[in-house]
């Protein structure tokens, strides 16, 4: 039997899931008035920190939202949403707005009139592993991290400050170095958020969060091939198989095997995009007696087949923004021309653990 993890190290993991890929940065110098329009962004998470002035967030249906210097908005859905010096300006879209591009990633943007200033740094972020869909899906439309709110919001000041920095030079590694401090500005945002919602202490995230069903979501993330079944998580669980298998689909929503199936499809869609293998491989290394079988699984939990997603991977690595607009089967999927993303970083085989 393995050691279970203890409830904390469950959720933990859950946001070690949550490493950036795909990601597009933007630093823009805006002079009031100004009012910029962002597209809806299928799949992506956007963020916004403000390093000097201020500026009003609008998403449709909730109200608006002032940012402050200082303070960090997520937009965890991908959907479209406005940023302003004051509510009410006629917004000019994104795409529309020239902008002076450092490389394929990083663009400056200068906007707007004579008036107030204001500094952002903006990024479109993807993330790509199975077990970070499940915390994404539960995230607010919008989450406004205040940095006057707390002392312990001190974090985002200081990475803010050094997010500032390097964006404003971009000296060499820079644009790692605002990556890596892109991880840490939306995984302290969401940490904050899971800690000051009640509502986030039922559903998934409050089963990660119990001793027994939290370690055993935590062993089918670490081992998604490994042939799970009701019964051989239960004792891992040290549970009755009735009780384990009631409390899982309580707490979590759907069944134990519903769950592993549906985990290792996500997983297998990463490996695909990440390494590109052949399908039967694919098949094979999760436990499938054969390829048909596989494929049948992997479309009824990610929706289309595995070829179609191999297909798909070959057309975007065949189209750069410097080209134009992406063939219309992968339009809405990703950032348009000017935020475009690159592929993948190539990943472990499997859940990071």
């Amino acid at each position: 039997m393995t050691d279970l993890v203890r409830p904390a190290d469950s959720l933990g993991e859950a946001l070690h899931f949550l490493r950036i890929s795909g990601v597009f940065y933007c630093r823009s110098e805006l002079g009031a008035p100004w009012a910029i329009e962002l597209p809806p962004f299928e799949g992506c998470l956007s963020f916004h920190a403000v390093t000097a002035g201020g500026c009003w967030l609008s998403v449709e249906g909730i109200e608006d939202r002032r940012l402050e210097a200082g303070d960090l908005a997520l937009v965890p859905h991908g959907g479209g949403h406005t940023l302003s010096s004051e509510p009410g300006i006629p917004a000019t879209r994104i795409e529309a707005l020239p902008h002076d591009h450092v490389n394929d990633r990083y663009a400056i943007l200068r906007h707007g009139g004579g008036g107030a200033r204001t500094s952002l740094v903006c990024g479109v972020v993807r993330f790509d592993h199975a077990a970070a869909h499940h915390l994404v899906a539960l995230l607010p439309r919008v989450i406004h991290v205040e940095a006057s709110s707390s002392p312990r919001m001190e974090w985002i000041e200081s990475t803010l400050h050094l997010m500032a920095a390097e964006a404003k030079e971009l000296r060499p590694g820079g644009e790692t170095v605002v990556t890596r401090l892109s991880d840490i500005l939306v995984i302290q945002a969401i940490r904050s958020w899971i800690e000051e919602d009640p509502k986030v202490q039922t559903g998934w995230l409050g089963a990660l969060s119990d001793h027994q069903i939290g370690g055993a979501l935590a062993l089918i993330h670490r081992e998604p091939s490994r042939p799970w079944t009701v019964a051989s998580l239960a004792s891992e669980a040290a549970m009755s198989r009735s009780a384990f298998s009631a409390r899982f689909t309580e707490l979590v929503g759907e069944s134990v095997m519903q769950y592993v199936a549906r985990f290792r499809m996500h997983v297998a869609r990463t490996w695909l995009e990440d390494e590109g293998g052949r399908v039967g491989e694919m098949a094979a290394r999760l436990g499938y007696q054969s390829e048909a079988a596989f494929s049948r699984a992997f479309k009824r939990f990610v929706g289309v087949s595995p070829r179609t997603v191999r297909r798909e991977i070959g057309e975007k690595s065949r189209w750069s923004p410097r080209r134009g607009r992406p063939p219309q089967r992968l339009q809405g999927r990703k950032p348009k021309a000017w935020m475009t993303t690159s592929p993948p970083s190539p990943r472990m085989p499997g859940p990071r653990s």
